[in-house]
C-alpha cells in the first residue's frame, strides 16, 4: 500500500487517519464488551441459581493476590496514560520509559495470576481434574494457618448442609472463574505483545506530537482490559466475602 511518511495512501491527512483508527478500535472494543458481557450474564444467572456454592467458591480465592493484581493494573493504567501523554507532547525519551513500566506491570499481573492458578491446582479446585472442594481442609499444607483451615472447614460444612451438591455446583463456579480470568489473561498477553511492539518503535524515535496514533490506540485497548478486571475482581473475589 502506498505510504508517504506516516500517512497511508487512502487518507488525506494524519488527522483523518487517526480518526479512522480510533473509530476502528472503538468498534472492536464494542464487540469485546458483547463477548465479555455474555460471560458476565452467564455468571450472574448461575450465581443466582447456586448462591451457596458460589459464595463458598469465592471465599476460597486468595484475596491478597487478587487485590495485588488490582493495584498492579490500576498503576499500569496510569503508566499507559503517561505513555500516551509523553508521545502527544513529543517527549520522545520518556515514551519508552513509561512503556517499559507498563510492560513490567503487565508481566507482574500475569506472574501473580500463574501463582494463583497453581494454588487452585494444588488445592484440587480445577474442574474435571480430581475436583474436591474439601481437599485443602482434609490435606492442609505445612504452611497453612490452622485458624484459616478451621474457618474454611466450617464454611464448607455449612455449605454442604445448605446445598448437598456443593461440590458439583462449586465446579461450575470455578469453571467460570478460570474461563473469565483466563480470557482476561489472554487479552493481557496480547496487550503485552502490543506494548513490546510500541517499545521497539519508540526506541527508534518513531512517535512525535504529529504522529502518535499507535500509542493512543493500544492505550485504549489496555485501559479496556484493565476495566474488565475492575468488574471481575468484585464479582469473583468480594461478593459474600467473609472478612472477619
Amino acid at each position: 500500500m502506498h505510504r508517504t511518511g506516516d500517512l497511508f495512501g487512502q487518507y488525506q491527512t494524519l488527522e483523518q487517519q487517526k480518526d479512522s483508527a480510533t473509530l476502528g478500535m472503538w468498534l472492536f472494543l464494542v464487540t469485546e464488551i458483547l463477548f465479555f458481557g455474555g460471560m458476565f450474564l452467564t455468571y450472574t444467572i448461575n450465581r443466582r441459581a447456586f448462591p451457596t456454592a458460589f459464595g463458598v467458591g469465592g471465599n476460597m480465592l486468595d484475596l491478597t493476590l487478587g487485590t495485588a493484581n488490582t493495584l498492579v493494573l490500576i498503576v499500569s493504567s496510569f503508566t499507559m496514560a503517561m505513555s500516551v501523554w509523553t508521545a502527544q507532547t513529543a517527549r520522545k525519551k520518556l515514551v519508552p520509559v513509561f512503556l517499559i513500566l507498563t510492560l513490567i506491570l503487565g508481566c507482574a499481573f500475569l506472574g501473580i495470576k500463574v501463582i494463583e492458578y497453581k494454588q487452585k491446582f494444588d488445592h484440587h479446585l480445577v474442574p474435571s481434574l480430581n475436583f474436591d472442594i474439601s481437599y485443602r481442609v482434609n490435606h492442609p499444607a505445612p504452611g497453612d494457618s490452622p485458624e484459616e483451615i478451621a474457618k474454611e472447614k466450617k464454611e464448607i460444612a455449612e455449605g454442604l448442609a445448605a446445598d448437598p451438591d456443593l461440590n458439583a455446583h462449586a465446579q461450575l463456579y470455578f469453571s467460570l472463574y478460570f474461563g473469565m480470568t483466563g480470557l482476561h489473561a489472554l487479552h493481557m498477553i496480547v496487550g503485552v505483545g502490543l506494548i513490546t511492539w510500541l517499545l521497539v518503535k519508540s526506541l527508534k524515535g518513531r512517535f512525535s506530537a504529529t504522529y502518535n496514533t499507535p500509542v493512543e490506540i493500544i492505550g485504549l485497548y489496555w485501559h479496556f482490559v484493565d476495566i474488565v478486571w475492575i468488574f471481575l475482581f468484585p464479582l469473583l473475589y468480594l461478593i459474600n466475602r467473609h472478612l472477619g
